[in-house]
């Protein structure tokens, strides 16, 4: 009898297309320059280069790596391009790639402590080691009532949080009967799209978002958010929540996080803070005032993978007292119970997400923390700082050009004068060129363009180089295009 094929890829070629492919992404790294950020093909244009259907026999390695290059790559944004200055950061290391690669190859699934003990306990360590870095306060440490755990976003943070927001309101009956339409939520006009989207989810309703005014700095109006509040309990609602935002997605704008936390304590509302990029900032001691008024929080979230150099997704969550969260996410059917679990001594940290399923996460973070040091993030936090400001100070010198928001920490908003019609035209012209990536918003209903400096390998001679691709495409289009507003 003929022996059977073993489909797996051996040892043997493991090793060696293991190799090629960590050759693969060090020389993409070194060559990433040469690719236009922005991918230049059309809306199905990738799916018509693939095959129609799956193939039936297996190809050799080197085909699969051929397909990538030939049609992948001309579909890809690249996001680790010292360019790319759209959006927040998505930023990626060495370190972080690595520990994403043990956590593929051990293959971990951690959703209890039981099915891998050091999955759990790694990573409530690396959240316990970032505690003191951030000036976080200590009720959010393991040891205490609260304790810290990873997400894959801040979208799914501000959910969870939301969730354990409505059950501690409802004593956990919304679980068991649903929402009655009463309980209401409150952020600024520029809070990130997902708590709009968890209201929704979590059954409390997009109408029971109560969207505040912000002040001239684009912060939430507290004064505003007070009014609110009493207009709501007069009415016979129920406010339950307030998110809080350090650093905007828009412009980067500074919630004040004190003032809106002596409200929550006041009211008993669950006081959530998305710290998504700029939280970051604070593991520099100059900027650990970003932190003043966390100590009100019930919930607080950042985001590794926008500027720690830890790839995505990783958003590291802290809650103040863990029971509430877990009592609100927590189902224990008989098929998961086991000792460790049945004793409370453990973590499980299923009850403290929406999957039951997770990954071993806290390895690339490890890896970066060690790796890098505190010191190591620091210089690169400030770096980018320093380059921020570099590009401000080119922008104020110049008369065709106008800052439209304060720049705290890395996110320039700035503008052409003239006509949003210019202001667009130019930013759309510097994409397709491949030279840069930039996006905009709108403050004030003005379209405004906005440059952020967070990419790992971006450089001064980047933004020396994006300040002339800019100011030359804007000279050139100021003679096509009408610079009345």
């Amino acid at each position: 009898m003929s022996e059977l094929k073993n489909y797996h890829m051996s040892a043997e070629d493991f090793r060696r297309y293991g190799k090629e492919m960590i050759d693969w992404i060090a020389d993409y790294y070194e060559r990433i320059e040469q690719y236009p950020v922005l991918s230049r093909v059309k809306p199905g244009e990738i799916k018509a280069a693939l095959a129609a259907a799956a193939p039936v026999a297996g190809e050799d390695f080197g085909e699969i790596i051929k397909g990538l290059e030939d049609t992948i790559m001309p579909g890809v944004t690249h996001w680790q391009s010292p360019r790319f200055h759209a959006y927040f950061p998505a930023n990626a290391s060495g370190p972080a790639i690595l520990g994403d690669l043990l956590s593929a190859g051990l293959g971990i699934q951690g959703m209890l402590w039981s099915t891998s003990p050091a999955c759990t306990e790694l990573e409530t360590q690396v959240l316990d080691w970032l505690i003191d870095p951030l000036g976080l306060p200590e009720k959010f440490r393991s040891t205490n009532r609260g304790g810290g755990v990873l997400q894959d976003s801040a979208s799914s943070a501000v959910l969870c949080a939301l969730l354990a927001a409505r059950e501690r309101d409802s004593g956990l009956q919304t679980n068991k009967t649903g929402g009655n339409g009463r309980q209401v939520a409150y952020c600024s006009t520029q809070t990130h799209s997902s708590l709009e989207k968890a209201m929704g989810i979590a059954g409390l309703g997009r109408d029971n978002l109560r969207q505040i005014e912000v002040d001239e700095n684009f912060a939430l109006d507290v004064g505003k958010l007070r009014e609110r509040i009493d207009l709501d309990k007069a009415a016979g609602l129920r406010p339950v929540f307030v998110c809080a935002t350090l650093g905007t997605t828009s412009s980067n704008a500074m919630d004040p996080v004190a003032a809106i936390g002596k409200i929550c304590a006041e009211e008993n509302l669950w006081f959530h803070i998305d710290g998504a990029m700029s939280g970051t900032a604070a593991i520099c001691p100059e900027y650990h005032y970003l932190h003043d008024g966390v100590e009100y929080a019930d919930s607080y979230c950042f985001n590794p993978h926008k500027w720690m150099f830890t790839n995505f997704d990783c958003s590291c969550f802290w809650v103040a007292d863990r029971s509430a969260l877990i009592n609100a996410l927590s189902i224990l059917p008989e098929y998961l119970l086991n000792e460790a679990t049945e004793s409370g001594a453990v973590f499980d940290y299923r009850d403290w997400q929406v999957p039951l399923g997770r990954r071993f996460r806290a390895l690339k973070l490890w890896f970066v923390l060690r790796y890098y040091g505190v010191e190591g993030l620091q210089y690169h936090i400030r770096r980018h700082i320093e380059l921020t400001k570099l590009l401000i100070d080119r922008i104020e010198a110049d008369e065709n050009f106008d800052l439209v928001a304060p720049a705290p920490l890395n996110l320039i908003c700035f503008r052409h004068r003239g006509n949003d019609d210019l202001n667009k035209k130019i930013m759309d012209e510097l994409n397709e060129s491949g030279e840069i990536f930039l996006t905009h918003t709108k403050l004030n209903d003005r379209f405004v363009i906005r440059f952020c400096v967070g990419q790992s390998r971006t450089e001064e001679e980047h933004i020396k180089q994006a300040w002339r691709l800019i100011t030359a495409t804007a000279a050139r289009l100021r003679g096509e295009v009408t610079l009345d507003e």
